[in-house]
């Protein structure tokens, strides 16, 4: 039986089957953590393909002594970062052109049916979108500690900061999620 080091290390060394075990092992939390930064299914599957084609590139520079999911997630975390950056620009050069001409207007807006959805899960997407319109530095300690029950440890390691970076990171996204929360209410 090979153990979570030796497999790392096999990893480290270029073993694609011992890297394989290790992607088994993760992707079900990396693809829950990269879908609640984005927001979008689809978007979170190919951001997760992504991070592993980075890893696997970048094998050999993993140093096996750290764990191998802080790296993965360091990955997985500039890859959502990279594609925060991407859609703005995308959405600044469509707010540039006609939205009145037949091919924007085709454009589906993503918008729930408000007859259709339940209360709750209004809800659930007013507090997925609360979260996903979160910067970064806040964003991804409240996922990491809040959502995928991380430790305040582990998240620091994971976003190269101090855990009481992480605390107080995680403290300002709360206050501002019932702040923004407060006030959708209250337009409601």
């Amino acid at each position: 039986m090979t153990g979570p080091e030796d497999l790392q290390a096999r990893a480290a060394a270029g073993d694609s089957r011992a890297f394989s075990q290790l992607m088994q092992g993760s992707k079900a939390r990396l693809y829950r953590f990269v879908r609640r930064y984005v927001g979008d299914a689809d978007e979170a599957y190919d951001l997760v393909q992504e991070a592993y084609a980075a890893a696997w590139l970048a094998i050999r520079r993993y140093d096996p002594a750290r764990p191998f999911e802080a790296w993965l997630y360091r990955i997985a975390i500039n890859k959502c970062r990279d594609w925060s950056r991407r859609r703005r620009v995308r959405r600044w050069l469509l707010s540039a052109g006609d939205l009145t001409t037949p091919e924007a207007m085709a454009v589906a807006d993503g918008a729930r049916d408000a007859g259709e959805a339940l209360a709750t899960a209004q809800a659930l997407a007013r507090l997925g979108q609360a979260i996903a319109a979160l910067p970064p530095p806040l964003k991804e300690p409240l996922i990491l500690t809040a959502i995928e029950e991380r430790s305040q440890a582990e998240t620091a390691l994971m976003l190269g900061i101090s855990v009481k970076t992480v605390e107080t990171r995680v403290a300002r996204a709360r206050r501002r999620l019932a702040d923004t929360l407060a006030g959708l209410e209250a337009t409601d």
